[in-house]
């Protein structure tokens, strides 16, 4: 069983998308903050993938993403955006900091699927 971590400041969309991942068979640890997110990681622990909002308070999505290619422990773990910018911009610039696959929300279970695999693939290709 895979152990899937979600932030997402929304509290809803933290419920939704933990209910998808169970349906997936995945253990899920959801956070509403970047900063508890990190402070667990930067003590040792880690899951096996992060979905990661971009749009979040004091610290934003893309500076976790920064923030995690460059520790040693993390340059490797699998990355998916879950958000509702759809810019090419954004996205684009998501990818270059290190995100492994980018899905905007609203999310089927069809596409979060096919995002994490694409983000598990992509890691198991490095």
């Amino acid at each position: 069983m895979k152990t899937v971590w979600t932030v997402d400041d929304d509290e809803e969309m933290n419920r939704a998308i933990g209910l998808m991942l169970k349906l997936l068979d995945c253990e899920v640890m959801a956070f509403h903050t970047v900063r508890a997110a990190a402070q667990m990681i930067v003590s040792g622990r880690k899951p096996d993938l992060l979905i990661l909002d971009i749009n979040m308070p004091e610290v934003t999505g893309l500076d976790m993403v920064e923030f995690l290619r460059r520790r040693p422990d993390t340059k490797d773990l699998p990355i998916v955006m879950l958000s509702s910018e759809t810019a090419d911009v954004t996205v684009d610039q998501a990818m270059q900091l290190g995100a492994d696959s980018y899905v905007t929300k609203p999310v089927t279970l069809e596409e979060l699927e096919k995002a994490m695999s694409a983000a598990f693939d992509k890691r198991l290709q490095t």
